[in-house]
């Protein structure tokens, strides 16, 4: 028997970022921060809901972490990345903004394309706008904002990629485009409800993330035509530690200096909606 071809499908971030490695592992662009992360979630309650982690290697002079490849198990599989929170940037982020401000045109750029109207006289003058601005303002059109989680794109088994979602925003639009994903399957909307309440109850329970602002991170939705489902944590690189004497509940809302991201908030919200998605079925 030929051993079935390594797979892994990227509908959004970076190309180039990851490769596809042996024994099912995927090899992704080395991150510090990323492999500091995983190092400590091999060794926390959340370690089920996460790639396992298998060292560095390096490529082509370039050093790579490796993780478990989520896609192995999978038969043609569709996938979903939800970003997570309530806020993309981290704190630090906004004070080096604040400290060494470089306007960026290509971020501009994305701006005036959504919405010729955001941009301020000062920004229209420069046509550039701060990496953080930018970032406030996209999370103000999507549903980061008003329910603390965004889709940032899906792939459906039929090899359908839709990446448009960036004023998808209330309840209504995230509730249409899920059942698009799912192509109004109950059994895979149960799957997948099943594993968030699991997730959930592994995250209230972990001393990783009581002591982590977690920014930036995604779900990484998975199911294929035989109903199997799973939903795993991905994206660790913007995730810091907390200072010693600060935890993080992740439902309170964030101002400045309680490094709250809206994390929990963002999940208890998306758990409703599949509720309620299986109970209008």
């Amino acid at each position: 028997m030929t051993p079935k071809k390594q797979q892994w499908l990227q509908v959004v971030g970076h190309a180039g970022n990851f490769h596809v490695g042996d024994y099912g592992t995927l090899l992704k662009r080395f991150c510090k921060e990323e492999q500091q992360c995983y190092l400590r979630l091999m060794e926390d309650t959340l370690r089920p809901f996460v790639p396992a982690y298998h060292g560095v290697v390096q490529q082509d002079k370039q050093d790579y972490n490796v993780i478990d490849n989520l896609l192995t198990h999978f038969d043609s599989p569709a996938i979903m990345d939800c970003k997570m929170g309530s806020r993309t940037y981290l704190e630090k982020e906004l004070l080096v903004a604040r400290e060494r401000p470089q306007p960026r045109k290509d971020m501009y750029e994305k701006m005036v394309a959504v919405d010729p109207e955001a941009p301020t006289d000062q920004e229209r003058a420069q046509k550039a706008v701060l990496k953080t601005r930018y970032m406030q303002w996209r999370e103000t059109l999507s549903s980061t904002a008003t329910l603390g989680f965004r889709i940032e794109g899906f792939r459906k088994t039929n090899g359908e990629c839709l990446t448009n979602f960036k004023r998808t925003k209330s309840k209504e639009q995230v509730m249409e485009a899920l059942d698009n994903y799912v192509a109004s399957s109950t059994q895979i909307v149960w799957g997948y409800l099943t594993r968030l309440k699991q997730l959930r109850e592994a995250l209230e329970t972990s001393d990783f993330f009581r002591t982590h602002e977690v920014v930036g991170s995604s779900l990484l939705f998975v199911h294929d035509w035989t109903g199997r489902t799973g939903i795993w944590m991905i994206d660790f690189g913007k995730a810091a530690a907390l200072p010693p004497h600060l935890t993080c509940d992740h439902r309170t809302p964030w101002v400045e200096g309680n490094r709250e991201d809206g994390y929990l908030w963002g999940l208890d919200n998306f758990i409703d909606i599949l509720d309620n998605m299986l109970s209008l079925t």
